[in-house]
């Protein structure tokens, strides 16, 4: 994990990828459906990420607001984006909780920008709660980790 801009609401607290930053010039759904020149879009709660598989090879950045940590649609968001092949950043910002880092590292999110600062042990702690999986989810696949069922069979 990296820490490459501190913790505002809207700078990346950890980070799991190599390459740069994306820019946070993020526009609406509905904008960037709109704009061909968009790279940058973030789903608030009750947008379609579906709406944006057409666009997924120009975007370099898609943010997910989490207003509340009850909501849970960006979970689906997530998972939509990168089954469809989304290869960009995907960043989680907004109310994240230290119980849910695990749960939004399998879902595809590798950048994490909390309206709050998260201890950072706590935080590795938790993104390294669940050493074996039982269900297939973004952090499985090609091969990336295996699930305890394809454990047993190794």
């Amino acid at each position: 994990m990296d820490n490459p801009l501190g913790t505002s609401p809207d700078e990346v607290q950890f980070r799991f990828r190599e390459d740069e930053v994306a820019d946070h010039a993020t526009v609406t759904v509905d904008s960037c459906c709109d704009q061909t020149n968009a790279t940058a879009v973030r789903i608030e709660p009750g947008d379609d990420a579906r709406v944006l598989l057409p666009f997924l090879d120009r975007l370099a950045l898609v943010e997910v607001n989490f207003p509340g940590f009850a909501d849970g649609r960006g979970y689906s968001a997530a998972r939509i984006l990168r089954e469809a092949g989304y290869t960009g950043e995907l960043r989680a910002v907004g109310d994240v909780l230290i119980d849910q880092l695990s749960h939004m590292r399998r879902c595809g999110f590798d950048a994490f920008a909390p309206d709050k600062p998260l201890d950072e042990e706590d935080a590795a702690r938790a993104f390294a709660t669940w050493g074996n999986v039982y269900q297939r989810a973004d952090d499985t696949s090609g091969g990336r980790r295996k699930t305890i069922a394809e454990l047993r069979h190794d």
